[in-house]
């Protein structure tokens, strides 16, 4: 972590910077007198405002600052729209409170965060500035991990943690639940993050499942999600990037669903670069299918509607790998996205449906 340091009453201050994006350029005290107007326009000269006052307070001026930032009209196209909301995390961002050496927050009516910091930084590293709105998901994910989320085509809860994404959007899981099986006998699950398609295989019957990922955060979060379920006898969970070694009879994968590149680290879970990671699974699924084998791609449309892919070239991704289309099951968004008519991309969400798509060789 790099160190940041600002003035209060005389004194420099110093601490680390315990966040993905850069420091502010500048860093100044702020507290409950100082007015919502001040701070919003603070935050858009680029200062970051180091919280003194009440941790009410300072969760009542985010909200103040998010209100200030949301009085422009959100602009029309994807693009424009997500720089739009990448530009507002930043400012929103520049809100800092302080984390003492013992994960401890140093303000009046703060809550307990030792735990969920633990979870989500590790042992400390000495006193630290964090965003509020970091400190915030921070505490969130480790209510989700908790407490777990229901998944109702496993029948089990299932305990995300910090940094891997939640299966809170359950068609994709359904998809998994009711496609034919091509065999029991084994399965690969690419890219498994919370290990909830892993799990499902092994309910339905399959007898080893090897789940893959990249995250060394999901791999944790898979083996321990595994463990609490039973399954860990037939499941395992390696770091890898894609493909295990060896072949099985079916091989399932359910990419990021975006081709654009991520702007913070809880975006990789829905936007891959260039579609890295979906060419790689197909370009590599022949090698490691066996002979009548099925791979099993869960992805949306959405990048279809949003004018990022066409079919055309899904379609023609498949046949350059040597795949073809055995069968498609789909089925259509359930999130409350999708029917909120204020959403800068309504039409498109309205529109999506996520396909299984069964292939081979």
């Amino acid at each position: 972590m790099p160190d940041v340091h600002w003035n209060e009453e005389g004194h420099t201050l110093s601490a680390g910077w315990r966040s993905a994006e850069p420091p502010p350029s500048r860093l100044v005290r702020v507290d409950d007198t100082t007015k919502a107007d001040t701070a919003y326009r603070l935050a858009r000269e680029g200062a970051g405002l180091v919280w003194r006052g009440d941790f009410h307070n300072a969760r009542q001026l985010l909200r103040a600052l998010a209100r200030r930032a949301d009085r422009q009209p959100p602009p029309a196209g994807f693009h424009a729209y997500r720089q739009a909301r990448a530009t507002r995390a930043v400012l929103l961002g520049r809100l800092l409170v302080p984390l003492s050496q013992e994960l401890t927050v140093p303000l009046r009516r703060a809550p307990d965060v030792r735990q969920a910091c633990t979870e989500a930084y590790g042992p400390a590293e000495g006193p630290t500035l964090v965003p509020l709105t970091e400190l915030l998901g921070v505490i969130g994910a480790h209510e989700w991990r908790r407490k777990g989320v229901e998944v109702p085509a496993l029948g089990e809860r299932i305990h995300p943690h910090y940094g891997v994404f939640s299966p809170v959007r359950g068609e994709y899981v359904d998809l998994v639940a009711r496609a034919p099986l091509p065999s029991r006998t084994a399965a690969f699950d690419i890219g498994t993050g919370t290990g909830v398609l892993a799990a499902l295989l092994a309910r339905r019957g399959v007898e080893q499942v090897v789940a893959t990922d990249l995250d060394e955060r999901a791999v944790a979060c898979a083996r321990d999600n595994l463990s609490r379920l039973g399954l860990s006898g037939r499941v395992e969970v390696t770091r890898r990037d894609l493909f295990p070694d060896g072949r099985a009879p079916l091989v399932v994968c359910n990419p990021p669903w975006l081709p654009v590149r991520p702007g913070t680290r809880r975006d990789h879970a829905v936007y891959d670069p260039g579609g890295r990671m979906l060419h790689g699974f197909l370009g590599e699924l022949p090698r490691h299918l066996e002979p009548g084998g099925e791979g099993w791609l869960i992805l949306s449309d959405l990048a279809e509607h949003l004018g990022l892919r066409s079919r055309q070239e899904l379609l023609a991704s498949f046949a350059d790998a040597g795949l073809r289309v055995a069968g498609r099951l789909d089925v259509a968004p359930r999130h409350p996205r999708a029917r909120d008519g204020a959403d800068p991309l309504h039409r498109a969400r309205a529109a999506e449906v996520t396909s299984l798509w069964r292939l081979t060789c």
